[in-house]
């Protein structure tokens, strides 16, 4: 390690107990890996809306300002008395940011497995990574092959597990097909590339007709525009055709995954032989799993008594599936890396940048079809 810096500059995020939010960078000290750990150097990492989650949380960011410290960016905002709530347990805890990323090892404790990676471009998985540098444990590292573009393996996990573990999910549930909302995301793309390849009816929410040409183009087969005025006459003839009784909801708030339960409820009663005042028996199982509205989840309740809303994370299946399965996926992840599991950024900015106020008013405006990617040495 007698070539690396002494010391690690690192994002962090800060809630005060008088209602502020801060964003700033804190340089700590290199850490020195234990025998199973890895330094990584990273090259890459994207900022997904999980990561977000954590970085503005329930500030609002319409109250943002530019400032400055210890000769670097950060950003403060004030923060509601409902986002104080919400963020409770983390007020006065300066917090590190970045689920994933990628980057090459350039130190390794003197276990055989870490010693292994030194020099290897690999995929990070455990937070921290809006940094130079990140020590892990080497159960959190995925060696990559030789020449991987750090942009490549930026997002092998978040994404690419996610999008494996629906279908996973309607597997192991018992579904046979799937409805997924704000699908021409990042993680859109890979579920439609998937099903296509695994054979599983697809029906795919957007909401523009740039995003309907470009899944089309992608080869889905059902894809409907929420902003038309017969939206729900045809995410009702997209279910029925596809016998869809699962999904996944990237939205949260709004009325769209009562819509979803509604649609879904409507094709099972037309599948139905007898007529019953609670309608069909079919189980109709939607997931929300991010938050691109913030607002109330709303259920006109006409789906029958045979459904259920719930939340879905990525970590929580991914034990539940257990080792076996998370390696079988993680396998796919590597070997369709570039192809089915590719991801687009339209944005590459420096570590210091992504705290320049109009960057960042620009990322956390999490529209479809913009992915900001990190690069922490430029």
């Amino acid at each position: 390690m007698t070539d690396l810096p002494d010391t690690n500059l690192v994002m962090v995020t800060l809630v005060k107990p008088e209602g502020e939010l801060e964003v700033y960078f804190e340089r700590r000290a290199m850490p020195t890996p234990k025998p199973h750990e890895v330094l990584v150097k990273v090259l890459a990492t994207p900022i997904n809306p999980s990561d977000l989650g954590l970085l503005f949380g329930g500030a609002d960011m319409s109250t943002a300002r530019a400032g400055e410290r210890d000769g670097l960016p950060m950003l403060s905002a004030d923060v509601p008395p409902p986002g104080m709530r919400a963020m409770s347990g983390r007020i006065g805890d300066a917090l590190p940011i970045g689920n994933e990323g990628s980057g090459v090892v350039v130190a390794a404790g003197d276990s055989p497995e870490a010693q292994a990676l030194v020099g290897k471009t690999v995929a990070l998985l455990g937070g921290e990574m809006y940094a130079e540098y990140r020590c892990l444990p080497v159960q959190m590292v995925m060696e990559l092959p030789d020449g991987t573009d750090p942009a490549d393996g930026a997002s092998c996990f978040v994404n690419p597990l996610t999008s494996q573990a629906f279908v996973e999910t309607m597997r192991m549930e018992g579904h046979s097909a799937i409805v997924h909302t704000a699908a021409a995301s990042n993680l859109g793309q890979m579920l439609v590339k998937i099903c296509a390849k695994d054979g599983v009816p697809l029906v795919n929410i957007v909401r523009s007709e740039a995003q309907v040409k470009l899944l089309k183009d992608l080869g889905a087969e059902y894809v409907v525009n929420s902003c038309d005025e017969d939206f729900q006459a045809k995410l009702i003839e997209a279910i029925t055709a596809t016998e869809a009784t699962l999904g996944f909801d990237a939205i949260g708030g709004g009325k769209l995954a009562g819509q979803i339960l509604s649609a879904m409820e409507v094709a099972a009663v037309k599948r139905m032989k007898n007529y019953s005042r609670y309608g069909s028996d079919t189980m109709k199982q939607v997931y929300i799993y991010g938050a691109l509205d913030l607002g109330p989840t709303i259920l006109n309740r006409s789906f029958g008594l045979t459904w259920s809303l719930s939340g879905f994370l990525l970590t929580p299946f991914l034990q539940k599936a257990g080792p076996e399965v998370a390696a079988r996926l993680r396998k796919r992840v590597v070997d369709e890396l570039t192809t089915t599991f590719k991801s687009h950024y339209s944005h590459n900015i420096s570590l210091t940048e992504a705290l320049s106020l109009d960057v960042a008013q620009a990322y956390n405006a999490k529209r479809t079809g913009e992915k900001y990617l990190i690069r922490p040495h430029g």
